[in-house]
């Protein structure tokens, strides 16, 4: 097999691992939104739980990585996709886990919820599995375009976090015995608005990989 076709196979390989850790983490912040909206804590548990795969396969990459550079010794164009992989699988395993962190606050939800969960907050996680699955299919592809997508995205991923932030401090300022849910839900839309960073993260080396630049758009 000629160098040339094995570092292709052993980069489709590292591509198609790191698709499984990134759909695994959408996984997790549906699941995380859908446990906080029905207050599930058994599943809110399980998502806590799925964050050690996400690591196991963090894990696989990096070793992944580490084999092709160390027997290929790429060069040029090669070496900066298997270094930047690299980024990547560090961006998504934090976006594991802040769904994680999710999971556990409705694990230790009260008994019960004095207001319905906001609904820029499912909005939030709906925009967050879209900017994660986008930016690293930006990235496996090289895709400036679909990169810049997500970046844009980000904006609206900061809208919404003030709407709900502005939301939850209202209701805090009219009722003090909503205070500590209200608290835990800010903690919730925090988590996903970092997320959204984190996807930009990705984006950003997406464009890397195409322009040859690394500009934070943060």
């Amino acid at each position: 097999m000629s160098a040339r076709k094995f570092f292709d196979e052993e980069l489709s390989d590292l591509h198609a691992t790191l698709g499984r850790m990134c759909a695994i983490t959408e996984n997790m912040i549906k699941d995380a939104v859908a446990a906080l909206k029905s207050l599930d804590r058994a599943l809110g548990a399980s998502v806590a739980e799925t964050d050690r795969e996400v690591d196991d396969l963090e894990m696989a990459i990096e070793k992944k990585c580490m084999r092709i550079l160390l027997k290929q010794q790429p060069v040029a164009k090669d070496l900066v996709k298997v270094t930047t992989a690299l980024k990547v699988i560090t961006d998504v395993e934090r976006i594991g886990d802040q769904a994680a962190d999710i999971g556990e606050i409705v694990r230790a939800y009260p008994e019960e919820k004095l207001f319905e969960v906001p609904e820029h907050i499912s909005r939030m996680g709906d925009l967050a599995v879209a900017m994660i699955h986008q930016s690293v299919e930006a990235f496996m592809g090289e895709s400036a375009g679909g990169a810049d997508m997500v970046i844009r995205a980000d904006d609206e991923m900061d809208a919404l976090f003030g709407e709900v932030k502005a939301e939850l401090i209202e209701k805090m300022r009219s009722d003090a015995l909503v205070a500590d849910e209200s608290v835990q839900l800010l903690m919730v839309a925090k988590y996903l608005e970092k997320i959204g960073d984190y996807a930009v993260n990705v984006a950003e080396w997406a464009k890397y990989l195409v322009t040859g630049v690394h500009k934070e758009y943060q």
